[in-house]
């Protein structure tokens, strides 16, 4: 197991509610053909469509950046393994829920795969909840197969990197996130980033949440189940490396996404801009948790 006490704290600048609201719809418009951004209640996240085992996005909200790229490429660095209950703890939030994007454990899974972390840590005797879903290259056809993590597993690991969100999973007030027709170039991540970046080009902060695409189609990647036998070394080497797929009506949560039709993976950009539907829910994260940071600087 890799060693988590390596961990970095900086603390995030937090706009109003109202204040980023009034950021994002501006910002999106350039994006966007209909965007409409307000701040409401969380919706209960253990309904249809999510599914999640907590109610909410809010309580004491945080990202963190376990490992990294460098433990994947060049060479894979195997035992660069984390335990979500060990990362809640270190992120100062026992029994959080976690969701977001990250690869499964090797020595567990026996392959390697793309994770979509959906995890309430164990806390004060309650047992964890796992609902994350894993994706990798069906053997029999080289195409996607997307599995829930707690029908074949009962850990709750994962391995090289996860780029993470954690809260108490409380209801609340949080950004509500409704976009179609795309008309820039940028992702629905990447719009959102590029917003902030903008208007707070001097300040840290980040947003944590989950959204669906409603309609349309999206590009995303999985990693073959071998790991490269070569040193991948330039950008071409990892692309030829990694295998592409496109699906349908995708729930993504940051970067990392699962279907109610059996696909998932690492999420780039829907590819049907014309009709495209994106509903999102944010939260401003009030820090930043850096762990076992890699020396080597690694690729997105």
């Amino acid at each position: 197991m890799a060693d988590v006490s390596k961990t970095e704290k900086a603390k995030l600048h937090v706009p109003d509610l109202e204040e980023l609201r009034a950021v994002l719809q501006t910002g999106l418009e350039d994006n966007f053909a209909e965007v409409k951004v307000s701040v409401v209640e969380c919706p209960d996240l253990t309904k249809e469509p999510f599914n999640f085992p907590v109610k909410g996005l809010c309580g004491s909200p945080r990202v963190t950046d376990v490992g990294g790229v460098p433990y994947l490429v060049p060479v894979v660095q195997k035992h660069k393994e984390y335990d979500m209950n060990a990362i809640s703890k270190e992120l100062e939030l026992p029994g959080a829920f976690i969701l977001g994007a990250g690869a499964v454990s090797s020595r567990i899974v026996g392959m390697n795969a793309e994770l979509m972390p959906l995890v309430l840590t164990e806390a004060d005797g309650r047992p964890a909840v796992n609902s994350s879903y894993f994706s990798s290259i069906n053997p029999v056809d080289g195409q996607c197969l997307q599995e829930r993590y707690s029908h074949k597993f009962s850990d709750c690991n994962f391995g090289l990197l996860g780029n993470l969100y954690a809260c108490e999973g409380r209801p609340g007030k949080v950004i509500e996130v409704r976009a179609q027709k795309r008309t820039g170039d940028r992702s629905i991540v990447t719009a959102l980033r590029k917003t902030l970046e903008v208007q707070y080009p001097d300040r840290s902060l980040a947003l944590g949440g989950t959204f669906i695409i409603q309609r349309g189609k999206a590009k995303i990647h999985i990693m073959p189940r071998e790991f490269s036998v070569c040193p991948l070394n330039s950008d071409e080497e990892v692309n030829s490396w990694l295998k592409h797929f496109e699906g349908l009506d995708l729930r993504v949560e940051h970067t990392h996404c699962f279907s109610r039709h059996g696909e998932g993976g690492h999420y780039y950009i829907d590819t049907t801009p014309e009709s495209v539907q994106y509903l999102g829910y944010f939260v401003p994260a009030e820090f930043m948790y850096r762990i076992d940071r890699p020396e080597a600087v690694g690729r997105d």
